[in-house]
């Protein structure tokens, strides 16, 4: 395989597009068309991780956060971003980045904690806007099912649980070819009425580019009108962060002694105990205070990230009860559920989870 065949595969689980726009994502070091000898996967690439990889004659490191995140000027080795650099050219290792693709999958960073914490019925904290897109197009009846099957076949018509979902109707359309016209349907130079089906489809803006090769492709006239709209609607599947409930509620400080074990935590920071017990928890991986609000407006009874600051914690306003449990603690399973994604599609292939320690927080 390819590092290109890996990266599509990773790509079913968290789209490149799906990052935020101020991250850096995809393939950071290395080609393409590179043969994979072998994959290892970490949260962080330092330079103990290219050795580990060279020790495990991996070629392409799939890692969570991004090694490179602003632009590079030089590369002289003078930082530890430019030597793991350097050290994987100089090895032929790949380095390929998820992060925020990963922390907005549904099945991603933040599904794991839940599955860690026990947390049941998970969903998305706060749903991405400006994700979902309605397409608008027009054919006639008798090729309507054939352009929709197309449709589909790219991605277009998903809702949740459901496929090849749209909306039809049955009408007229009206016409006159120009003189350099090649028409399908009708003469040059006289006005034609066809029978038209018209068909309304909704898609993830990712997929865009494909659904409407697909119609292209598809259509039987030289000219396709369409229509493609930006819905104000959010898409519940792509977001960040996740809420759910617990199977039995718990004391606050029972729960954290929970928390801490479950997610190997030597320290919690955390605002007032609020004495009620805890049943609806929000997660959010990494730097979450931005979702302090939204874990409220959820009636969250606790929310668990990391990097809170001082004056963050007054959000809590005895509404909820943040913890902060640190941020390599909350994305350190995330190693391992890409090894598992990775065996699964890949199970004949040589995926290795990293030994390397990359936290570098240390407590006293």
């Amino acid at each position: 395989m390819t590092v290109n065949d890996i990266a599509n595969i990773l790509e079913e689980l968290a789209p490149l597009a799906h990052a935020e726009d101020f991250d850096n994502v995809g393939l950071l070091v290395g080609e393409p068309t590179t043969t994979v000898s072998g994959v290892l996967v970490t949260l962080d690439t330092l330079e103990n991780v290219v050795d580990e990889a060279i020790a495990k004659k991996c070629n392409l490191i799939v890692s969570f956060h991004p090694i490179i995140f602003k632009g590079l000027k030089r590369l002289t080795g003078s930082n530890y971003v430019e030597r793991v650099v350097l050290k994987a050219i100089r090895h032929n290792i790949a380095i390929y980045c998820m992060h925020t693709a990963l922390d907005n999958s549904k099945m991603g960073v933040n599904a794991k904690i839940c599955e860690v914490l026990g947390i049941q019925n998970p969903q998305i904290l706060i749903p991405r806007k400006g994700a979902i897109k309605k397409l608008v197009t027009y054919a006639p009846l008798a090729d309507a099912a054939t352009v929709k099957s197309a449709l589909f076949a790219a991605g277009a018509g998903e809702i949740g649980k459901y496929s090849n979902c749209s909306f039809n109707l049955d009408g007229l359309g009206s016409f006159k070819a120009g003189d350099d016209a090649n028409p399908t349907i009708g003469k040059i130079g006289e006005s034609h009425v066809e029978k038209e089906t018209q068909i309304n489809v909704i898609y993830s803006f990712e997929k865009e580019n494909n659904i409407l090769k697909a119609l292209f492709e598809s259509h039987p006239y030289e000219e396709v009108a369409y229509e493609v709209t930006t819905l104000e609607n959010a898409n519940q599947d792509l977001g960040m962060g996740m809420i759910g409930t617990l199977a039995t509620e718990m004391e606050e400080k029972a729960f954290l002694a929970f928390v801490k074990d479950r997610m190997n935590v030597s320290v919690v920071r955390h605002s007032e105990f609020l004495g009620r017990k805890v049943r609806k928890v929000a997660v959010l991986g990494g730097s979450g205070a931005f979702a302090i609000t939204a874990a409220k407006q959820a009636k969250a009874d606790v929310f668990i990230s990391a990097d809170i600051k001082y004056h963050d914690f007054f959000q809590a306003e005895n509404q909820l009860l943040i913890a902060d449990i640190g941020h390599f603690e909350t994305e350190q399973f995330t190693k391992d559920l890409l090894v598992d994604y990775l065996t699964k599609k890949i199970p004949n292939f040589a995926v290795s989870l990293s030994e390397s320690i990359t936290n570098p927080i240390k407590y006293l």
